[in-house]
């Protein structure tokens, strides 16, 4: 069934993000619940594709970003880590091209700063070698292996045996490229909704034409054809509302990064990567220049006390508990006890990683680097207390408009920035599909 509606001119009061208000119009054929990245970048693209269409945006948060898109490294990625022949490594590397020109067409600021991955013992020279064959396969564009002499022409503080270079590795702020993305957006016709908390999905036994109603925390209401899920943080929240499984359970994690003092900051050109240990889930430390000029040293990983807690004091106790309860965390934090004490005492003490630090930059110590941001992955865990690397797609039990017609996004796996753009055709294509839009 082709959905279609009549074209209402827009005033531009309506092209602003707002937040709800009791008189708007408020029918929608399609309503992206999450205002990140991809949820965002998603709705742009099916309303691109589909102008005739009213979709709008509804963002819990005062502005769109707010978490995850918002607090990252902002690396432009190029697709070097994943598996050869993977969905991630194809959207990474496409991403990485469609993130490219659509910088350029838009202006926005970003630098093709490059980025090492460094090899600093023989056993990493090994890992470094399969890494290369593995970033060949995957098409990354220009990526080059290259020795002690190249490294230091590249980094001249950095140590190393040996490296892969990849110059089209950049860095941008993802925060301003959603706001980007929304602009399109809304200059296209689309809404978005701010301080928009989705409490309840209900069936509306009034309106067969918009039979799911969005309510929010302070009881809001927005009627809805169909609603696509982009929760991030939330996802496994959103997906159950609706009677999906609880798994893949979102479990927090924060990485705390150091700043790097502005007299060193001439010490990093670019983007400097470890070669990553195959029996760890996660990359461990890295030294990443930023658009305001700042060096971010980083990050580590430890359990977030919240869904969405950036500090230590940050606690959520129910939310703890449902974490610390869950049999796969339980499962995971047994495999990898040894290494998550470590990564607890590194958060404790700066010294600590500054010792990792040093493996690459022998010249950087602790009184060079001060505590700085930190950010918080929604990461996906099965029962068997493994991550989750792939995207998952979810639907309500049943036959009701609550599981036909909402779609969860339930994993969008990093790199989901870089790839924003390329995941965005992917979710358009498969809500074509499940919804039956332009057929």
């Amino acid at each position: 069934m082709m959905l279609s509606r009549k074209i209402v001119p827009r005033t531009l009061a309506g092209l602003v993000c707002r937040a709800y208000s009791a008189d708007a119009n408020r029918n929608y054929d399609i309503v992206v619940v999450g205002g990140g990245i991809v949820g965002t970048a998603s709705a742009r693209e099916i309303l691109l594709r589909h102008p005739a269409l009213r979709i709008a945006i509804v963002e819990k948060e005062p502005k769109l970003a707010f978490h995850q898109s918002g607090h990252n490294s902002g690396v432009i990625h190029a697709g070097i880590y994943y598996k050869p022949g993977s969905l991630k490594a194809k959207l990474c590397v496409e991403g990485l091209h469609l993130s490219y020109k659509y910088l350029d067409e838009k202006n926005v600021p970003y630098k093709k700063v490059g980025k090492l991955i460094v090899a600093t013992n023989p056993v990493e020279v090994e890992r470094l070698n399969d890494l290369y064959q593995r970033s060949l396969a995957n098409n990354v564009p220009d990526v080059q292996m290259v020795d002690q002499a190249k490294i230091k022409e590249i980094e001249p503080y950095c140590e190393g045996l040996k490296a892969i270079w990849s110059p089209h590795t950049g860095i941008v702020d993802w925060g301003l490229v959603t706001q980007y993305y929304s602009r399109d957006f809304k200059a296209a016709g689309g809404d978005v909704y701010v301080n928009f908390k989705v409490a309840k999905f209900a069936e509306a036994s009034d309106n067969l034409d918009y039979p799911i109603v969005v309510r929010s925390e302070k009881g809001d209401e927005i009627r809805a054809r169909n609603i696509l899920t982009c929760g991030g943080l939330q996802s496994d929240k959103l997906a159950e509302m609706t009677g999906c499984s609880s798994v893949p359970k979102i479990v927090p994690f924060r990485g705390e990064y150091l700043l790097l003092n502005q007299d060193k900051c001439h010490m990093v050109r670019g983007n400097i990567y470890p070669v990553p240990d195959p029996r760890f889930p996660f990359l461990g430390v890295h030294f990443t220049p930023r658009m305001d000029g700042s060096v971010w040293l980083g990050p580590n990983a430890v359990l977030a006390f919240r869904r969405e807690g950036y500090k230590w004091s940050d606690v959520n106790v129910p939310e703890l508990i449902d974490a610390l309860r869950f049999p796969g965390f339980i499962k995971m934090a047994s495999k990898f006890v040894g290494a998550g004490l470590m990564e607890i005492a590194r958060s404790a003490l700066i010294p600590l990683q500054v010792r990792e630090l040093q493996k690459f930059i022998p010249d950087i110590h602790e009184y060079d680097v001060s505590r700085g941001p930190a950010g918080v992955r929604a990461q996906a865990l099965d029962n068997d207390g493994n991550l989750v690397d792939d995207f998952v797609f979810d639907h309500g039990k049943g036959n009701t408009a609550l599981s036909k017609n909402i779609l969860h996004c339930r994993n969008a796996p990093s790199p989901g920035a870089t790839s924003s753009l390329s995941i965005a055709k992917m979710i358009a294509d498969k809500i074509e599909q499940e919804f039956h839009i332009g057929k």
